[in-house]
């Protein structure tokens, strides 16, 4: 492996045109992304600097962009090891019920959770999104209750659940920002992109009785970058939408609540992808295949040191034309023999202009065997021949 040298790049940051936070904004109108949208933000994923937005705090309806909220609690209840996407949902008959957008669940019938997780995420069943709340909550009025908690962890100050569907309710409102925070957390499940890029499903029910699934986030069709979203639509709301894309390694969410047409809505987000693509980067300042300079020392080993690596890539965001200061803080561990390859052995800090943004385990990039007695005599006779 080729070594690490530590970098440091000029303070100086050229400001980009555009609403990022810490960049200035030099003329709004001619940053007129959507069309035809009541309110629109983009995000970057990894730093949450916002990069876009208008105005983002209004609250409105968001439809079934809500499901945002209703998924991040389903895959928390996952994580937590309360419920199981193997597990088994029995459908009542107020989820079987539901209207709207669904996949014809019987009630009495029995599905996999991940069955229905999919459902959501593909076609906005809202039969499924209450066969889930009653499942992980004990009923739907629970479950919300374990959103709105959620939201309110994420800081989101501008929304409130009254279901789990997004169907027309006086007491639910969001906002863009909110929407994009709350996908943003969402997004952080791996499982989430594995049926957020399916097209074309069918639904398989008791009986073989099928329901053809067909992803309502036309993006993932229409522009390359896009690999998950969460569309929404009622009279009240408009056309809604809160996607993700994902280009030489910088991850953009962008919602756009309100739309007068669907066009409008994936026109406005793809025209917030490309400019934040063309604007913005994250440039790797930690690479995983490169060992830092310095090895740590090892105690009662055959080899006083060992080589070390950062556990995982470390990406530092920026305007494509900013030159932030990137600094290190590295913090090694008392380490013993034996270690072993891929033992966390100490922790680095890394700062932008000053403000830390990450810290990164450091691991052993080889293994180091403990000494034996004849290892410190073999030492101690070449200590004496000195």
């Amino acid at each position: 492996m080729k070594k690490l040298f530590s970098i440091i790049l000029s303070s100086c940051i050229a400001v980009s045109s555009g609403v990022l936070c810490g960049f200035t904004l030099e003329n709004k109108s001619s940053l007129a992304l959507t069309k035809n949208c009541k309110s629109a933000y983009l995000m970057d994923y990894g730093s949450g600097e916002c990069l876009y937005k208008e105005n983002e705090t209004a609250r409105m309806p968001i439809a079934s962009v809500c499901k945002v909220m209703t998924l991040t609690v389903v895959f928390d209840a996952v994580a937590e090891g309360r419920i199981k996407l193997t597990d088994t949902v029995t459908v009542s008959d107020k989820a079987s019920s539901m209207g709207g957008s669904q996949v014809f669940l019987e009630s009495g019938s029995k599905y996999p959770v991940e069955q229905l997780v999919k459902s959501v995420i593909v076609c906005s069943a809202n039969d499924s999104c209450v066969a889930l709340s009653e499942t992980v909550a004990g009923g739907e009025g629970e479950f919300v209750a374990l959103m709105n908690k959620k939201a309110a962890s994420l800081g989101c100050a501008d929304t409130l659940f009254a279901n789990c569907t997004g169907l027309p309710k006086d007491t639910q409102y969001s906002c863009a920002k909110d929407v994009a925070v709350m996908f943003g957390n969402l997004i952080k499940y791996e499982d989430f992109f594995k049926y957020s890029k399916i097209w074309l499903e069918d639904f398989v029910h008791n009986e073989n009785r099928t329901t053809s699934m067909t992803n309502t986030n036309k993006l993932i069709r229409k522009y390359s970058f896009c690999d998950g979203g969460k569309t929404g639509f009622t009279n009240e709301a408009g056309f809604c939408l809160a996607s993700t894309a994902v280009k030489n390694n910088l991850r953009l969410v962008s919602v756009v609540l309100g739309a007068s047409s669907s066009d409008d809505r994936f026109s406005s987000a793809v025209k917030m992808f490309d400019y934040g693509f063309a604007n913005f980067k994250n440039k790797v300042v930690l690479d995983k295949d490169v060992t830092l300079n310095d090895e740590f020392s090892v105690r009662g080993g055959k080899r006083d040191s060992v080589a070390v690596r950062p556990e995982r890539n470390c990406y530092v965001f920026s305007a494509v034309d900013a030159t932030p200061e990137i600094t290190y803080n590295v913090t090694a561990y008392d380490v013993k023999a034996p270690v072993a390859t891929e033992t966390v052995v100490g922790v680095i800090e890394v700062y932008k202009d000053g403000v830390l943004v990450d810290t990164v385990n450091i691991v052993a990039a080889e293994s180091v065997e403990k000494a034996t007695y004849g290892d410190y005599l073999r030492q101690s006779a070449r200590e004496w021949a000195i």
